[in-house]
């Protein structure tokens, strides 16, 4: 798997691994961390060096690849498109030409819901017009579009996973969150909370029930979990498609502090922040063709059981991996 050095890749890997499957992970590390690598082999390179992927995955006899590696912050890609266009179109590509070079099949892809922008309807169903408003959302959208001609002319067969919000950490305590900057909300609610950065929230005008932005947060190991339902969904059947990854319940950030509040005992302080570029108001998923067709649901369906697993990882790993 490529990016398997990152959050949502590291817990895809222990859920691989407990599977029963032999992982590989590929990832340059710039801001994965080697010390999340504890449930497959680690081989060091950069996805735009095509050349390099496609060694890896010969030397390793790989059968299927799970794409991770992108860079995800909504607000840089809009200040900063071509690091994202770069990294996320040219490098996705590099790992698809790789793959057609080695005959590797199967791909699992690390989609977002920001391919479908500011939504004309909630829930979002995966059939929902696809109109980003950020860069980032663009250029998922664009491997997206480019996967079915990937099939026709390799024969592949392929999965795009639409995550709403990741949150959470590993419940047994193994892995975790630790970006460089931190940019998510929970974990940076929890920071506030022990003392450290204030919490900013950006934006409380939107026409939302409390004025702040509402999103769905929808556990890691619930992601870890779907991409081993589609990696046995492709292998079994051979059919590819796109399928949404949420609880359909959503959350304002509001409440995110509440509960963080709730949780740790704690204040969460913070401020006010205007809104960010490329933020829609309200996103969260309609997961009922993940639930019938990959065969999953989501065992964390309240958001108190969420933020308590990040809790317990950023208590007993203060610093994170301690590597950056």
């Amino acid at each position: 798997m490529t990016g398997g050095a990152g959050y949502v890749g590291s817990h895809a890997a222990k859920a691989l691994s407990r599977a029963g499957y032999r992982v590989v992970v590929y990832d340059n590390l710039v801001a994965g961390h080697r010390a999340a690598v504890r449930f497959g082999d680690l081989v060091e390179g950069d996805i735009l060096d095509t050349a390099s992927v496609t060694q890896a995955l010969r030397r390793h006899n790989i059968f299927a690849v799970m794409h991770f590696a992108a860079f995800l912050d909504v607000g840089e890609s809009v200040r900063d498109p071509a690091k994202y266009f770069r990294n996320n179109v040219a490098g996705a590509l590099s790992v698809l030409g790789a793959m057609a070079e080695a005959s590797v099949k199967h791909f699992v892809f690390s989609s977002t819901c920001a391919v479908y922008g500011e939504p004309i309807e909630t829930p979002i169903a995966e059939s929902h017009p696809q109109h980003p408003i950020n860069s980032y959302g663009e250029t998922k959208l664009a491997i997206e579009r480019a996967l079915p001609h990937f099939a026709r002319a390799h024969g592949m067969s392929w999965i795009a996973l639409r995550y709403f919000n990741a949150a959470g950490a590993d419940p047994e305590g193994e892995i975790g969150e630790d970006h460089a900057p931190e940019i998510h909300v929970i974990p940076r609610a929890l920071e506030a909370a022990g003392g450290g950065r204030c919490l900013e929230v950006f934006g409380d005008d939107y026409p939302t029930p409390d004025g702040t932005c509402l999103r769905d947060y929808i556990h890691v190991s619930d992601l870890a979990d779907a991409h081993v339902r589609a990696l046995q969904a492709i292998v079994e059947t051979g059919k590819s498609g796109a399928y949404n990854l949420g609880t359909g319940h959503p959350h304002s950030v509001r409440e995110v502090i509440d509960t963080v509040e709730r949780v740790t005992g704690r204040p969460v302080p913070w401020t006010l922040a205007p809104r960010r570029p490329g933020d829609p108001a309200v996103l969260y998923a309609a997961p009922h063709k993940a639930q019938t067709e990959l065969r999953w649901t989501s065992q964390y369906l309240d958001l108190e059981s969420i933020v308590r697993t990040a809790y317990n990882w950023h208590r007993t790993h203060p610093q994170g991996y301690g590597d950056k």
